[in-house]
């Protein structure tokens, strides 16, 4: 009791002894309750900003100074900042304990003055306050805040009139205009900056800046600082297990050494921006791009010796579409040969038609097959933009049903590496009442009976379908001697033979596709003559079916 008592009567002789008595119980190194960060004259003064707090940086202007500008560069995310003004009617007193920098802003939370909101802003991109002075006894105080995720900020304060010179100056022209768009190149131009007209004129061949041009395919960029963060995102999830690393950015660094280390403030942890600096020209041309792809085109006034840039309005522009082979009509019913390179990577290695069938239920049949050769050609069909079918047709031939659309896109691609030509044979004809592809005979070879063979004449056999249809036979007489056995073209179509070789024609139906077999008697024909018999189905929709081939020799002696 009597301890406490003590301390309480020294306390009380501290208190009215006067403020001398106070202050020297106060250690010189003594932190004040609220620390504060100061923003110094022509210097760039980098500022973390956590997500939905308020930063706060005090400055003060020198007595002589009559204007002030505060520049402050967003980062990745847009920020609000604000600039107010707190002013004093008393002066502070000289000779005072509150007379550190660190603590000074005590000064004016405890005397008698008003704050003033002089400006406000709310974006992402390089914005600067331009404005007279107050009164000389003033504090400012620039607030910044971030309401989407953690981000950086710079901040630059410059007293008295005309640029600071630190940041590059803008023409009174600052977008970006597209001269050209290739289908892999887009040339840009813009205005030049006359900082860097003046610095042409007065230093000499040794550039202090450069522009920057930035292509990505996502969107503009306000500042450098979200083209570094927008990258160093990217590489984080293309890194990712699962996941292949893909560059959708092409970078240049400057040719020079000395460059590269002054401007190393500006380009640390600056890697693959998508960018290429051209010293001074204000033409670039960007090449190396995607056809038909969606670019946005960013360019930077960079100044190199204070690591400072300025953006221009960024553009955007589609490169053209790689270059496609002409659409050809198909018309109704006609048969179309077409030759093809055996190289796809050729420009006759694809061909491309358009079939519109006619009727209101807009079906159609899609015939085709090789004439010579080996090779196999890929068909394509779509209609409305939407794949229908693809497969690969050789010599057999082929039926491609067409149903859904008013008109079909019919694409040809050689499917094989010889370089050799061969021809494909296809039609495209209208079926107002079918709902499917017509039936195939169950088999297509041509059967003989020896001993139904005379000297004049001999008998077939071939498989029919259970639908009515026409057949026809044709012959072809071998000349004795002449060793050519082979068979006929089988592009050679009906029309296309002499008169003289048909020999009959039929119709046939059989509703048992297992009975569907019928017979022809070939007569008048010359005794130990070889022969080549050929039957075709004659169809109303496609392409007529060639059977293959039956060479027959008549017997010699009857």
């Amino acid at each position: 009791m009597k301890m406490n008592l003590s301390c309480c009567l020294y306390l009380a002789m501290a208190f009215f002894s006067g403020p001398a008595t106070i202050f020297a119980l106060a250690p010189e190194n003594e932190v004040t309750l609220h620390p504060t960060t100061w923003l110094g004259e022509n210097k760039i003064t980098a500022v973390h900003l956590p997500k939905g707090r308020t930063r706060r940086l005090y400055f003060t202007l020198k007595k002589k100074a009559d204007l002030m500008s505060v520049t402050v560069s967003p980062c990745a995310v847009p920020i609000e900042w604000s600039l107010a003004v707190r002013t004093l009617k008393d002066k502070p007193p000289k000779k005072s304990h509150w007379t550190s920098k660190k603590s000074m802003p005590e000064v004016w939370w405890k005397g008698s003055g008003r704050e003033v909101k002089i400006y406000t802003y709310t974006g992402n991109a390089v914005d600067t306050y331009t404005g007279p002075a107050y009164a000389p006894a003033s504090i400012y105080i620039l607030r910044l805040k971030s309401n989407e995720r953690d981000t950086q900020v710079s901040a630059y304060l410059h007293e008295g009139p005309g640029p600071s010179g630190v940041f590059p100056e803008l023409p009174p022209d600052p977008r970006v205009h597209t001269l050209g768009v290739g289908m892999t190149s887009v040339t840009l131009s813009w205005a030049p900056s006359s900082s860097v007209v003046v610095e042409e004129g007065q230093r000499g061949n040794r550039p202090y800046y450069e522009y920057c041009v930035l292509v990505n395919p996502k969107h503009n960029h306000r500042s450098l600082c979200a083209v570094r963060e927008g990258s160093k995102k990217d590489e984080n999830e293309q890194m990712r297990p699962g996941k292949e690393l893909k560059k959708d950015w092409w970078w240049h660094q400057p040719d020079t050494p000395e460059d590269n280390e002054s401007s190393s403030a500006l380009w640390d942890n600056f890697e693959d921006p998508g960018c290429v600096c051209k010293d001074t020209e204000s033409v670039c041309t960007v090449s190396d791009l995607l056809p038909d792809t969606q670019y946005y085109f960013d360019v930077f006034v960079v100044d190199k010796v204070n690591g400072t840039s300025v953006p221009y309005t960024g553009t955007f522009a589609r490169t053209h579409e790689e270059a496609r082979p002409a659409v050809t009509p198909l018309r109704e019913g006609q048969v179309k040969w077409v030759n093809l390179n055996g190289d796809a990577s050729s420009q006759n290695g694809e061909r491309s038609f358009r079939f519109k069938p006619r009727g209101w239920q807009q079906n159609g049949l899609l015939t085709m097959h090789t004439c010579n050769g080996t090779g196999k050609v890929k068909v394509t069909v779509s209609t409305k933009g939407q794949e229908l079918t693809t497969q690969e047709v050789g010599h057999e031939l082929a039926q491609i049903w067409l149903h859904g659309g008013p008109s079909y896109l019919i694409q040809l691609q050689a499917s094989h590496s010889d370089k050799s030509r061969f021809c494909l044979r296809m039609q495209a004809s209208s079926a107002y009442h079918r709902r499917a592809v017509p039936v195939f005979p169950a088999m297509l070879q041509i059967k003989s009976f020896n001993r139904l063979r005379t000297c004049n004449s001999v008998t077939i056999a071939w498989m029919g379908t259970e639908e009515r249809s026409l057949y026809c036979v044709y012959r072809r007489q071998i000349p004795h001697g002449s060793g050519k056995h082979s068979s006929t073209d089988r592009c050679l179509d009906p029309e296309s033979r002499p008169a003289s070789e048909r020999v009959l024609c039929k119709y046939f139906q059989e509703l048992d596709p297992r009975r569907a077999v019928t017979t022809a008697v070939i007569s008048e024909l010359d005794p130990g003559v070889l022969y080549v018999f050929d039957v075709y189905l004659m169809r109303r929709w496609g392409l007529p079916i060639k059977y293959h081939s039956k060479t027959l020799r008549t017997k010699s002696e009857c």
